[in-house]
C-alpha cells in the first residue's frame, strides 16, 4: 500500500507540475522587424527568394507597428500584380521587372524610415 500511495504521489505532482506549467507558458510569437523585411527585399531584388520565405514573412500580419503592416501589404499587392511563383521554382526571379523596381522603390521607402526612426530615437536619447 505504500509503494501504491508513492507512486500516486509522484504521478499527481508531475501531471500538477505539467498543467501548472501548461498554464503560466505563453504562446510564441514572431515579430517581424524592419530587418526582416529588408532582408527579404534584397532577396527578392536578387531574385534568390523563394515563394514559400516570401509568404512565411509576407503573408503574417503586423500587429505591433502601423508603418509595417502598410509595407508589407503593399509588398504582398506587389506580388498579387507582378509575382511570377512559376518561374521562381526554376530559379528566376519572383517578382517581374516591374515589380522589382516597385519593390525596391519600397525597400528604399523602408530604409530611410527605419533610419529615420533611429536618428529620433537616438536624439531623444
Amino acid at each position: 500500500m505504500a509503494l501504491f500511495l508513492l507512486v500516486f504521489a509522484v504521478c499527481l505532482l508531475i501531471l500538477c507540475g505539467m498543467v501548472g506549467i501548461l498554464l503560466l507558458s505563453r504562446t510564441p510569437r514572431y515579430r517581424t522587424e524592419p530587418k526582416d523585411l529588408l532582408a527579404l527585399f534584397d532577396k527578392a531584388i536578387d531574385g534568390s527568394v523563394g515563394e514559400t520565405e516570401w509568404h512565411t514573412i509576407i503573408g503574417y500580419p503586423v500587429r505591433h507597428d502601423d508603418y509595417l503592416e502598410d509595407v508589407r501589404r503593399r509588398a504582398q499587392r506587389l506580388m498579387d500584380e507582378h509575382g511570377r511563383p512559376w518561374k521562381a521554382a526554376r530559379g528566376e526571379p519572383l517578382l517581374s521587372p516591374a515589380g522589382q523596381e516597385e519593390l525596391a522603390a519600397l525597400r528604399d521607402h523602408l530604409a530611410a524610415h527605419t533610419a529615420l526612426r533611429e536618428r529620433q530615437g537616438h536624439d531623444a536619447d
